[in-house]
């Protein structure tokens, strides 16, 4: 937060850009600190909203945007993934806490649905950290301000999706597609973000690509399953953290003070801002695992937990020592290649960055100086307890400053001295990855462009079939769904409704009823206009009401009557004003098949009404009612009661649709009455034609 106010000192939305910053800090703390499902997954799509303001803070520029963008829709569409990983580990343990869900790792892995959940969780988890080939909107979100990329793209927000695999290793890990998936995607991700470093010159992309690095070490290490492989994947997190937010805020400092990141157009500045010199090289210095920093102890742990002779460590170790030399190289290319050799012209006058910018990165570089001298005191309040929770057992940490002589030493020897040589060829490097990434084409960045094309293509197709704008179109399409709905299932499944058995002793005045229900029907479809249709159709509706009557529900019957006289009078108030021929005139072409669907939908309703009523009533609702109306409600009118009382949030809601649909109609007629006087104060010939 300081170093944000040094950095954007003077700018014009300076406060919008705190507001945001806060915003990802209270969603990040809340992501890490829930223990239910649906917070974790509310606080996870927070943090892709809030990097997405923060990405696009210079929302005036078109890269920014589309970072941005870019990033929303990956992370945002990989929490989708995450939310029914979710929902699967719910249906298989049937609990929704992470505190219950640790002691269950059993039965996930021992159900059908295990791979499932676990394929949907790590596409969340891969996508929010960047794994391959879901990495490329990390580097573009280096669009964002560097307060930004050092606090949410190098050390938390991307740290998100590891950090969702560690929790979550009781429960999934140790299983051979756990400890296969991994592994695989981790070791392709850390040494194509090396290879993608090398061959940037900006010194954000650079940092960007090994971070991308740095997660897919990190995601191997946590599925590898092997001694040791937990704690370093614990000791480079919170070594990660130091050294790389330090490093971005360097470059933020070289970029503010000289106006380039470009690394080619630097140099010479260690003289100018030695200070900054310093930092950047006790950064460097963690980050290539020398000591005597806290990426010494890491890089130790890391090496350890490959240090058998078996085939896999060998496989994996490669990957590693050759991830990490590339790392070295980048490291140091940041570092000194911007204050080494001859002065070189910038865009401003370099000098010293002022205190709000060197703080910051100074204090993280010497915490990751006092974290390795004082490694016993870190290890038993942080590394230890991290590295106890992700096994699921207790786990102790113990690699301080002394190294592990043997096998660990020689590869970290080994990756100095490659790196080294790395650097020193740094240029060349450069030139031959450039040559093959040209060779190679378009990459994940470029086919995200082209499948957001596609994308937009396939909606405009489908919206302009879809979506004709007829309103005759939309109802028989939704009417024909609701006829399938209703019968295919039963007729699928065998759940037909038994044919009615109808009495033989119903009363002369109920069959006298149902006589002039069905006359009201055949009246409503021989109308000659549409307002005797409107009128007719009122008389099924009070045949129903009378029914109700009799059958002893006055309340209900009351409210029958009174929609029914409501709609009637509505619709005939509506046809009056809107300007409507006077009967329907569609051939029988059209008409037939609309008859059709309703028959359908009526015959599916009363089919289901009918399947309802042949189980056993159940009273329990009824009992319920009866007993707690006069004692908690304190009304003795039952239905008013369900109504006004336990109902009362439903019934405001059924308000509230007819008033919107009141309004609806009343915007319409007064819609047509505007346009209608518009029509006649523009062409007075025209009101009489439109009357």
């Amino acid at each position: 937060m300081l170093y944000s106010g040094g950095y954007l000192k003077g700018h014009p939305h300076q406060g919008r850009f705190f507001s945001f910053l806060l915003m990802f800090m209270g969603s990040m703390m809340g992501l890490v600190a829930s223990d239910s499902f649906l917070m974790l997954f509310v606080f996870w799509e927070l943090t892709s909203i809030t990097s997405f303001l923060l990405i696009g803070f210079d929302h005036h520029r078109e890269a920014a945007r589309r970072a941005a963008f870019q990033a929303l829709v990956v992370t945002g569409g990989g929490g989708l993934f995450l939310l029914a990983g979710l929902i699967v580990l719910w249906n298989i343990s049937g609990v929704t806490q992470f505190s219950a869900l640790m002691s269950l790792g059993p039965v996930v892995k021992g159900s059908p649905l295990y791979l499932a959940a676990l394929v949907l969780v790590l596409g969340g988890a891969f996508t929010k950290s960047a794994q391959f080939p879901f990495h490329f909107w990390l580097p573009n979100a280096m669009e964002a301000p560097t307060p930004v990329s050092a606090y949410l793209h190098s050390a938390t927000m991307v740290k998100a999706g590891v950090y969702l695999l560690m929790r979550l290793n009781p429960v999934l890990g140790g299983t051979p597609e756990w400890q296969l998936i991994l592994p695989v995607f981790g070791a392709a991700t850390l040494v194509i973000g090396a290879l993608l470093a090398v061959r940037q010159t900006d010194l954000k992309l650079m940092l960007a690509y090994t971070t991308m690095s740095s997660l897919g070490l990190l995601v191997l290490l946590t599925g590898f399953g092997a001694p040791y492989a937990i704690e370093a994947a614990v000791l480079y997190l919170v070594a990660h953290s130091l050294f790389k937010g330090a490093l971005f805020m360097v470059a933020g400092i070289i970029d503010h003070e000289t106006g380039t990141r470009d690394v080619t157009r630097l140099g010479g500045l260690r003289s100018a801002m030695p200070l900054t010199f310093a930092i950047a090289m006790a950064a460097a210095i963690s980050m290539g695992g020398l000591p005597p920093f806290f990426g010494f102890l890491t890089k130790e742990e890391v090496y350890a937990a490959f240090s058998t002779f078996e085939l896999r460590s060998i496989s994996f170790g490669m990957f590693v020592v050759v991830g990490n030399a590339l790392m070295f190289a980048v490291a140091f290319a940041v570092a000194l290649k911007p204050f080494i050799g001859q002065p070189v012209a910038t865009p401003k006058h370099a000098h010293e960055a002022p205190v709000l910018l060197w703080l910051g990165p100074a204090v993280l570089a010497l915490a990751g100086l006092v974290a390795a001298v004082l490694s016993g005191t870190v290890h038993s309040l942080i590394s230890s307890p991290m590295a106890s929770a992700i096994a699921g057992q207790p786990r102790t940490v113990e690699i301080s400053l002394v190294p592990h002589v043997g096998v660990p030493l020689a590869l970290s020897v080994l990756t100095v001295l490659l790196g080294a040589g790395l650097y020193l060829g740094l240029a060349r490097l450069r030139d031959a990855v450039a040559a093959a990434l040209v060779a190679i084409g378009w990459g994940p960045d470029r086919g995200f462009d082209q499948v957001i094309r596609g994308l937009l293509r396939l909606s405009f197709a489908v919206t302009r079939r879809l979506q004709n704008g007829r309103l005759d179109s939309y109802m028989t399409a939704t009417f024909l769904m609701v006829a399938v709905v209703l019968l295919l299932p039963p007729l699928l499944f065998g759940e037909m409704a038994r044919p009615p058995i109808f009495p033989s002793d119903i009363p002369l005045h109920e069959l006298a009823i149902m006589a002039i229900a069905v006359i009201g029907l055949v009246a409503v479809l021989m109308a000659k206009d549409r307002l005797t249709a409107i009128v007719s159709l009122g008389i099924q509706g009070f045949s129903v009401a009378v029914i109700f009557l009799l059958y002893g529900a006055p309340d209900l019957a009351f409210t029958q009557f009174m929609i029914e006289t409501l709609a009637v009078v509505i619709l005939a108030l509506v046809m009056t004003r809107l300007k409507l021929s006077q009967s329907d005139h569609r051939p029988m072409r059209q008409t037939l098949p609309d008859a059709a669907i309703a028959v359908a939908c009526r015959l599916g309703a009363a089919l289901l009404l009918m399947k309802v009523t042949e189980g056993p009533f159940n009273t329990a609702l009824t009992d319920f009612f009866n007993q707690y109306s006069k004692t908690i409600a304190h009304g003795s009118n039952v239905v008013n009661v369900i109504i006004v009382d336990f109902r009362g949030t439903d019934t405001l809601g059924e308000i509230a649709v007819v008033m919107i649909a009141g309004l609806a109609v009343l915007s319409l007629i007064r819609l047509r009455a505007g346009s209608m006087r518009s029509i006649a104060d523009n062409d007075p010939d025209a009101e009489e034609g439109g009357r």
